[in-house]
């Protein structure tokens, strides 16, 4: 992919969760029907580590079970204690297959986690195999009880990070954030922690102040697409008249090269139109601010200043909802 900076892929769990209506899960892997052509594919602990080496990513995932909401006790159980069965497969496929990924050189990334790290800036250069990491995830569904159960087993088995998933999946943002606080003291804090498909900006640093080192979302693209934008003011909807004969930036604030660029009435007409551009540039504009809040952060922890950061984002996100700056 040419691709210089850090790759994390995704052992496909999520996604299989995602065709509940076209798989069927037993412990040697799942079976699903593709959404496109119906064609019948396998996917196992093995196959989703092997599909992952292959790709040379710098982190990999281990292939779980995620568990919908809302699931009662005994099948949230189940599903986590598979999660675990398939961990170790996971470990042990990796550990005898690691070295045969295809290219010749994959990449190193040396993480600096939050907890006692004042170096924040990642390193990232040309190595050998021996750097790309296996990260475990913890499941349990929305019993605190056995988020535990699942983050002691997943270190267990050890693993040199450690993902918090099954969240983001249809529960109140308070349930979301009471798993993480139930899961994250019995997760090492000189390893990255990694919370899974979270979240807007304010939940960010909300999350990084709780000891959170890496989050993924697909928010600000998907936003993006709906013309939902972020801004050090909160969010906005471009598709709202009143923007049709502004002038100024996006963000007055923001140095992306969109708000150097172009006006909110530009933004607004593309978007409006429908014009494939207005996607692009508003894709572009977001990436920028979360990449800006997640700087914000680092150099917050370093001045010790991420209480000040997160009260600062939550009156934006009040400011917002003040305003009905939400998702079409």
């Amino acid at each position: 992919m040419s691709w210089e900076r850090a790759i994390l892929t995704d052992s496909g769990g999520y996604q299989v969760f995602s065709l509940s209506d076209l798989r069927k899960v037993r412990e040697e892997g799942v079976e699903f029907r593709s959404h496109l052509d119906g064609a019948l594919h396998f996917l196992s602990p093995e196959t989703a580590t092997a599909a992952q080496i292959a790709l040379g990513a710098d982190v990999i995932m281990a292939f779980d079970e995620c568990t919908e909401f809302p699931a009662g006790r005994e099948h949230a159980r189940q599903s986590m204690e598979m999660t675990a069965r398939w961990a170790e497969r996971c470990k042990r496929y990796f550990e005898e297959h690691g070295q045969e990924v295809p290219w010749q050189d994959v990449s190193r990334f040396k993480f600096h986690v939050s907890s006692g790290e004042t170096n924040s800036g990642n390193v990232k250069r040309e190595t050998r195999n021996d750097f790309q990491a296996l990260f475990g995830i913890v499941q349990g569904g929305m019993f605190a009880d056995l988020r535990r159960e699942s983050a002691e087993r997943t270190v267990e088995i050890g693993f040199p990070g450690y993902a918090i998933g099954g969240l983001s999946v249809g529960e109140p943002r308070t349930l979301t954030r009471e798993m993480v606080e139930a899961t994250l003291p019995h997760l090492p804090q000189d390893q990255p922690r990694y919370l899974m498909g979270v979240g807007t900006p304010d939940e960010i640093v909300e999350y990084a102040a709780l000891g959170i080192d890496m989050m993924d979302c697909v928010l600000p693209t998907r936003a993006a697409r709906h013309g939902l934008l972020y801004t050090s003011e909160g969010k906005l909807a471009i598709k709202n008249a009143r923007f049709a004969q502004d002038a100024g930036p996006l963000d007055p604030r923001c140095g992306c090269r969109v708000c150097a660029r172009y006006s909110r009435a530009y933004l607004r007409h593309l978007y409006s139109s429908n014009e494939t551009l207005a996607g692009v540039l508003n894709t572009i504009h977001n990436l920028a601010f979360y990449l800006d809040t997640m700087r914000q952060v680092r150099q917050s922890i370093k001045l010790g200043h991420l209480e000040a950061l997160l009260s600062e984002v939550r009156s934006h996100s009040l400011n917002s909802s003040a305003q009905g700056e939400d998702p079409a």
